[in-house]
């Protein structure tokens, strides 16, 4: 077995009894001792081009993996340096969806092996297995991520995931409730100690991270306006007040006299039940609490709102739906886009007129009716 001189001092290459060839960058030191990497290929020049990569990335201070490094592994490493950057309710997606649903095909794979059949295998196997076709499209887009970041590092040579194609997830629409719903909707919670949070989130389409994240401060009744400046989410079990999901979602809005004398009886019901409290009222300043004044969870709270649903005889949707449905009202009524985005805090134009997408016909058939009146030859 015979061996050369490789790309740089230390390095070399010598041809396997499986016809492969190997070889070893040396990548620097730790505690003394020399580091090196290993390289395998089907051919020497092909050997050649990936150890002056990695030597390359080892001298520009980058990351350089082992060869037999394994997508498991490098999706452990990717994921502790994603926590500083994304959003801990998205890191723990991250992480359930690498946990349960990559790691178990694709974890024993060496990176440097991976290929874009074996993606689109975890693919097409994941919706065989029933996964809906927008969970597997979030979990290549994981991938796609996750191994894009893998290429900047100078680890492997392409994102084998960018040369899949995720499936197709038909645009399905919004559940939402009418108006007739929705006033039946706040008839009927009209006593309950949360009756300001539905109306609220019903009537100035705010998230539910953003309605419960609300503060006094945030509020000033006076002039009918209120600031979105933080959501509240669960980190490690632990509420904690976050930055809102874009900087389009920091705002300020005009509210409805609806919503603002639901805020008005609100603000009463809480230093009624503050005194009822005691002792053990728990002081904050958040707008909607628990009757010792804590935190409102996310779950908790829509379970709460589905069983007032049911006992109002509404359908039962989603919290999120009192946004969807605050957007069609707003738009059926002809305000303009631009101003329902602001007030919903879209990021993005397109991206609030596809999902709303629903409201348009009927939009559509009143503008059409308003160009004939306007433009029909009087009678006779």
């Amino acid at each position: 077995m015979g061996s050369r001189r490789g790309p740089r001092e230390g390095s070399v290459y010598r041809r396997r009894s499986d016809n492969r060839w190997v070889g070893a960058v040396s990548v620097g030191y730790h505690d003394g001792k020399r580091v090196r990497r290993f390289v395998h290929a089907s051919t020497r020049r092909e050997l050649r081009s990936r150890m002056a990569t990695m030597l390359a990335a080892s001298q520009q201070g980058l990351p350089v993996a082992s060869d037999r490094q394994t997508v498991g592994a490098f999706l452990a490493g990717w994921l502790a340096t994603t926590r500083s950057s994304v959003r801990p309710r998205t890191h723990e997606s991250y992480m359930d969806m690498v946990r349960l649903h990559a790691l178990p095909t694709l974890g024993h794979q060496r990176l440097t092996t991976l290929a874009p059949q074996h993606v689109q295998a975890l693919l097409d196997a994941k919706l065989a297995e029933g996964l809906s076709p927008r969970t597997v499209q979030y979990l290549h887009a994981i991938l796609r991520r996750a191994l894009g970041q893998a290429v900047r590092w100078g680890v492997v040579p392409r994102n084998v995931a960018a040369l899949v194609s995720p499936p197709r997830v038909s645009r399905r629409e919004l559940p939402v409730l009418t108006p007739d719903e929705a006033r039946q909707l706040l008839e009927h919670i009209r006593d309950d100690r949360l009756a300001a949070l539905y109306t609220v989130a019903l009537a100035l389409g705010i998230r539910q991270g953003e309605a419960l994240g609300l503060q006094w401060e945030d509020v000033d009744l006076e002039s009918g306006t209120l600031r979105v400046r933080h959501t509240l989410q669960r980190v490690d079990g632990t509420p904690q007040l976050m930055e809102p999901k874009s900087a389009q979602s920091r705002r300020t809005i005009a509210m409805p006299s609806v919503a603002v004398r639901a805020l008005r009886e609100h603000r009463t019901r809480q230093l009624q039940e503050r005194l009822w409290a005691g002792s053990r009222w728990q002081k904050s300043d958040f707008e909607f609490t628990s009757t010792i004044g804590t935190p409102l969870y996310s779950r908790p709270t829509t379970q709460r709102f589905q069983r007032i649903l049911t006992a109002a005889g509404l359908p039962r949707v989603t919290f999120h739906s009192l946004r969807h449905s605050c957007a069609s009202f707003l738009l059926a009524q002809g305000v303009p886009a631009r101003v329902s985005m602001e007030t919903l805090g879209h990021s993005q134009f397109s991206t609030a007129m596809d999902t709303y997408a629903h409201v348009m016909p009927a939009m559509q058939r009143d503008a059409a009716e308003r160009m004939d009146a306007l433009l029909a030859a009087p009678a006779g």
